[in-house]
């Protein structure tokens, strides 16, 4: 596989998109409830933006933000959007392409002085670890509205990310690749 290149999502992609979030439901069962209709689902509720990580024409990860409207308790807070949608096709994991994704949300957080918020299920361990590892802070626990396909209690992880610390995260990531690559002769391998 060469290495798959960002860029925003297009209305054509959307295909690709529905194929790749298929394969990764049948391996990790994400979403935890296939969608009537993936298409919709993909784009609702309307995201502020959204991106695809795209191997020749195959599209092999996704991630898209929502804008959270402003709680009327703090209307001096800054803006909030919701990073959704987050997947990479198991065939295209290792290549630190989830980490390469929300650094592409943090870009458009960072220029728009907007927090970030997410959710993930509690027994998604590779999730939790992408998050925690990448800077974001866990808030708390919660129990979906949803249920799982068997009609059971779904456990959701609570994330945010500040917009003033979206800069130094950044800073420090490409500090620690630095010296990464230093040590390592020049060579990086991370996962995600």
């Amino acid at each position: 596989m060469t290495t798959p290149r960002l860029r925003r999502r297009r209305a054509a992609d959307l295909d690709g998109c529905v194929a790749a979030l298929a394969e990764v439901h049948r391996v990790d069962r994400y979403p935890v409830n296939w969608p009537a209709d993936p298409h919709r689902w993909l784009r609702e509720p309307r995201p502020a933006d959204a991106w695809v990580a795209v191997d020749d024409a195959a599209v092999v990860g996704h991630v898209a933000v929502h804008r959270v409207p402003n709680r009327a308790d703090t209307p001096s807070a800054p803006p909030t959007a919701e990073v959704a949608r987050l997947f990479v096709v198991p065939s295209a994991r290792g290549l630190a392409l989830g980490g390469a994704l929300l650094d592409r949300v943090r870009q458009w957080a960072s220029a728009r002085g907007t927090d970030l918020v997410l959710e993930v299920t509690s027994d998604d361990a590779a999730a939790v670890a992408l998050y925690e590892r990448t800077g974001w802070r866990y808030t708390g626990s919660s129990t979906a509205a949803w249920t799982a396909p068997d009609g059971s209690a779904v456990s959701l992880r609570h994330y945010t990310l500040s917009c003033d610390a979206v800069p130094a995260i950044a800073a420090s990531r490409r500090a620690s690749r630095a010296a990464a690559s230093r040590n390592s002769g020049g060579s990086t391998t991370s996962t995600s």
